[in-house]
């Protein structure tokens, strides 16, 4: 699939993954001998946001993206219910277990699929499932909720400003409860402008985007992760815990995840990797080299630490 010598990254290898009555349209490119590493997108985004990391993953890495529930090509449920985080995780512990030949794969995510796979790294049993994952852009809703509690709890000025302005930097997520108003300011205005507001958002180049012709119904489809799961979670946070080696690539110019939020993140990870880029909300599209390259170095430590024999990968 991969033609090292010109760099040219063949076209994906589209199949279809169920899950119960949900269809997941899954996408496979680059090195069919290379480690597995699933990419999880985010709202109101497809697989396709992806595509620049892919380009840079592809050389030694077996690449697979989907369709998250919702979006692209994939099933649309219609009910609330049906994105509960326990559910996305099911999608996403069915897509490993299709294209996962029997071995864990490694895991990339942003933003709301950093949420399902957070959802899925805590869950018992996931290291036999799940070799790694990389986050950006995405909480675990839980860990959210217990660090937003404990500075409530015991008030400190630097405490209660950093919960302040998360909550002001997240304050579009309540208004996405507000039934009807969201789906037509999202579906109809914001989304056939998209390229347009992440350059104004992100201050990146408009032509980086990458939003698929079902963009306006992913994004109103996409309300429904909101309403089934934010105010239990943060309300009612479990505690969620997970021994799977995890890397939290950590946006400094992040308007709507405030990096102080994951300072409690080694609380509950007992394998747990910092690093940072200087980059907005959207780094898939304005920094994939440099998410390429943070994922593919800790894929490889993550594969050596465990066999040696291994680490031959192409650096």
């Amino acid at each position: 699939m991969t033609h090292p010598a010109n760099g040219f990254l063949a076209p994906a290898v589209a199949t279809t993954v169920r899950n119960g009555d949900i269809e997941l349209a899954v996408f496979e490119q680059g090195n069919p001998d290379g480690p597995t590493i699933v990419l999880v997108h985010g709202w109101p985004d497809t697989h396709l946001l992806w595509d620049h990391v892919v380009a840079e993953l592809g050389s030694d890495f077996r690449v697979v993206t989907y369709d998250t529930r919702g979006a692209g090509r994939s099933t649309s449920p219609t009910r609330v219910a049906d994105y509960d985080l326990e559910l996305l995780a099911a999608d996403l512990f069915a897509v490993v277990d299709a294209v996962g030949r029997g071995e864990p794969v490694h895991v990339l995510a942003h933003d709301w699929g950093s949420l399902e796979s957070w959802e899925a790294v805590c869950a018992p049993g996931a290291g036999d499932r799940i070799a790694s994952f990389t986050s950006t852009s995405g909480w675990c809703f839980d860990h959210l909720g217990h660090w937003m509690w404990r500075n409530l709890r015991n008030p400190t000025p630097r405490g209660l400003a950093r919960v302040a302005a998360q909550w002001a930097a997240s304050f579009y997520a309540l208004l996405f409860h507000i039934p009807v108003v969201p789906e037509l300011v999202t579906g109809r205005l914001l989304a056939p402008r998209w390229p347009l507001f992440l350059s104004l958002f992100d201050r990146m180049e408009p032509t980086l985007a990458r939003p698929a012709v079902t963009i306006g119904r992913d994004a109103a489809n996409g309300l429904k992760r909101y309403r089934a799961n934010t105010r239990q979670r943060i309300l009612r946070p479990r505690d969620r815990r997970t021994d799977i080696p995890v890397q939290l690539i950590v946006n400094t110019r992040d308007k709507a995840v405030l990096p102080f939020a994951f300072e409690d993140t080694d609380h509950w990870v007992t394998d747990l990797r910092h690093s940072e880029t200087a980059a907005g909300h959207w780094a898939p599209l304005s920094h994939a080299p440099e998410i390429a390259r943070l994922t593919a170095n800790f894929v490889r430590d993550v594969i050596g630490r465990t066999s040696p024999g291994d680490t031959a990968i192409r650096a």
